[in-house]
């Protein structure tokens, strides 16, 4: 049985009419293969999150949180993900302005079918990722994000906006490394996955921005792949013999002598297959 609930940042669950003909009850919604949790009439306010219990048996989900957020398949190693709906001004930079502020809501979470399991895919993608990890698969962290600022997390290098003609906030949002020279970042797959493609998109703002001209690759067992790059402002890639790992992390980033101190990443996919 797959549950989605509302509650406040005192953890009590939310109570409201899905809709003015309906009694108040707590916004919930639970199905066996899928649950539908939709609302016609509720403010978000700062502290609501999102709870989502799950089978046991199953790990694979599609979910959409929000509807300006695609469906997307993620992988969830516990019974329970708790989504912390971003609502802080700063978080709200690093999104379109409409996330999560209309009064109706339509939530998804459903079991992934079998072929969204197996086929070959991006499987670095998650715009639902949140900068502390929340329980869900991939995950993206780092050691720097400039500032502390929301439109430089390390989450934005995988939520699948190519925007990267300029910087800053929404739609520009990317990895931003504060000019640290031993930056890394990290994609947690949460479980075992084959890939063998591996796509860059640096920010290129120039001459704004700065690039690397090189960085290197490793993966969870310490293997390590290096990938010459360029100034270019479309994807950068590195293709390899099918590999299992649980992790990649993208380190060594050599920045290019010139003027401008701010190299950033707008976007990595990592393609593959789950094992």
């Amino acid at each position: 049985m797959i549950k989605i609930e509302l509650k406040n940042k005192e953890n009590q669950p939310i109570i409201g009419r899905i809709d003015h003909e309906k009694e108040v009850q707590p916004f919930m919604a639970q199905g066996e293969d899928l649950a539908v949790l939709a609302i016609k009439d509720y403010s978000y306010e700062l502290g609501d999150k999102i709870v989502v219990t799950t089978p046991e048996k199953d790990r694979y989900f599609a979910v959409q949180l929000d509807e300006t957020m695609p469906i997307s398949i993620i992988y969830l190693p516990q019974e329970v993900w708790e989504y912390q709906i971003p609502l802080t001004e700063a978080a709200r930079k690093a999104s379109v302005e409409t996330a999560f502020h209309s009064k109706r809501h339509h939530l998804i979470v459903r079991k992934a079918f079998d072929f969204e399991i197996t086929n070959y895919q991006n499987l670095s993608f998650n715009p639902h990722d949140q900068k502390m990890l929340s329980g869900a698969y991939p995950h993206a962290k780092a050691n720097v994000e400039t500032r502390d600022d929301a439109v430089f997390f390390a989450k934005n290098a995988i939520d699948g906006k190519y925007g990267n003609l300029s910087h800053g906030s929404y739609p520009f949002a990317s990895w931003g490394i504060n000019q640290q020279a031993d930056a890394a970042l990290t994609i947690d797959f949460g479980r075992k996955v084959a890939i063998d493609w591996i796509r860059l998109l640096f920010r290129a703002d120039y001459p704004h921005d700065s690039y690397w001209t090189k960085v290197t690759f490793e993966f969870s067992d310490g293997e390590e792949l290096v990938l010459p790059t360029t100034n270019a402002t479309i994807f950068q890639e590195i293709k390899f013999p099918l590999k299992e790992t649980s992790s990649l992390t993208i380190k060594n980033l050599i920045k290019a002598e010139d003027a401008s101190p701010f190299p950033a990443l707008t976007q990595i996919e990592v393609f593959g297959k789950n094992k």
